[in-house]
């Protein structure tokens, strides 16, 4: 089978030696997908003291910046986004974020019917709250 590797012009650059995606067949798998913005270290929703923690965040603002970056990568890839069948979902504060989380993913996930799965964690590579594995279709 050929190996398609994807890289999008407009979602955040990865942090470390992997593609945004990359195609098998009919799949498109993403790799992890934060809500950094591309040519930057800002990290929308964010705010960090002078020693470069996380002071304060708002998920809302990080969630939504997140679907902008997966939007980006599944579109470079020449997929849509309601072609989306499964996404795993990574948050660092279940009991304070999964519910401002699970209502904007219920906006924008409306009618796409895609599985998914949400775990807390207790750190991700960046000061970030939240990340976004995801599978679609091509």
């Amino acid at each position: 089978m050929e190996k398609i590797i994807i890289n999008s012009h407009r979602a955040p650059e990865p942090v470390g030696a992997y593609p945004h995606a990359r195609r098998i067949g009919d799949l498109l798998l993403l790799s992890g997908v934060g809500p950094r913005e591309r040519d930057t270290k800002i990290i929308p929703g964010v705010v960090l003291d002078e020693h470069g923690n996380v002071a304060e965040y708002d998920i809302a603002v990080q969630t939504l910046s997140v679907f902008r970056n997966v939007r980006y990568i599944i579109e470079d890839a020449g997929s849509r986004w309601e072609n989306i069948v499964d996404v795993q979902v990574y948050l660092t504060n279940m009991k304070t974020d999964f519910p401002v989380f699970n209502k904007l993913y219920a906006e924008h996930f409306a009618g796409i019917d895609a599985c998914r799965t949400t775990i807390e964690i207790g750190a991700l590579p960046t000061p970030i709250a939240i990340e976004l594995k995801v599978i679609a279709t091509i």
